[in-house]
């Protein structure tokens, strides 16, 4: 799925005050955990199991939508609403279980590090439940670099509504193109272009299956450390 343009774009390297980073694909790799809690929630059911690889499709627009599609299949499909609410506690159930299994993607420590040597100032806006994740973060180390977290459920709206990324330059009291946003997905461009800030991308994520050179973003960068050399401090 490809973006549409917008005349909006910039060049490396950016100049930045603060960077915001997505979660799910960006800075830790969750899908085996999603993936086995939503088929512990099938098998429950008695459904059968989907594969990792079409659950990891799904990934990216909050765990909700993530149920909806493990129950039928399909991106765009909404179960039957007494069969959702069944279903929606057994897989909150399992992801607690299985949620500290998640590992940190490499080269987010050293990247992390590196930005705050640096002096940027940084946060963590994600489209996943405020529930899960402050344990992720505090559980994998990463709580300690970022000021501000903003979830899915922290304001009215979510990626890729520009809301999350307009309340975090406001936040640290910069104009919002001078906060880089870095993350896998076209939840995340969508976001940034609407709200007029820079945005990277990691190629490693869960782009709803989707290379992420089709997005219309301003860099790939092949982990959190790569993108020191594109950003400069404003």
């Amino acid at each position: 799925m490809q973006q549409a343009a917008n005349i909006k774009r910039f060049a490396t390297p950016v100049n930045v005050q603060a960077i915001i980073v997505d979660l799910d694909g960006t800075l830790l790799h969750t899908s085996p955990e999603l993936a086995e809690a939503a088929n512990r929630m099938l098998r429950d059911m008695d459904y059968a199991p989907v594969s990792q690889k079409l659950l990891a499709s799904y990934i990216g627009n909050g765990l909700s939508w993530l149920v909806k599609r493990a129950l039928t299949g399909e991106m765009h499909a909404t179960p039957d609403a007494a069969l959702y609410e069944h279903a929606l506690p057994l897989f909150m159930k399992h992801y607690d279980e299985l949620l500290l299994n998640s590992k940190v993607y490499d080269g987010v420590v050293e990247g992390l590090d590196a930005m705050r040597a640096a002096g940027f100032r940084m946060g963590c806006v994600t489209n996943k439940a405020t529930r899960f994740t402050g344990p992720l973060l505090e559980g994998t180390g990463l709580a300690q670099y970022f000021e501000i977290v903003i979830s899915g459920d922290t304001l009215a709206e979510k990626k890729p509504h520009p809301l999350p990324l307009q309340h975090a330059a406001k936040f640290f009291g910069v104009a919002v193109e001078k906060m880089l946003l870095i993350g896998d997905s076209l939840n995340d461009t969508l976001a940034a272009r609407a709200a007029g800030c820079p945005v990277f991308c990691v190629p490693y994520g869960y782009n709803h299956g989707e290379p992420v050179e089709t997005l219309d973003m301003d860099a790939v960068i092949g982990n959190l450390s790569a993108a020191l050399p594109l950003i400069k401090q404003a």
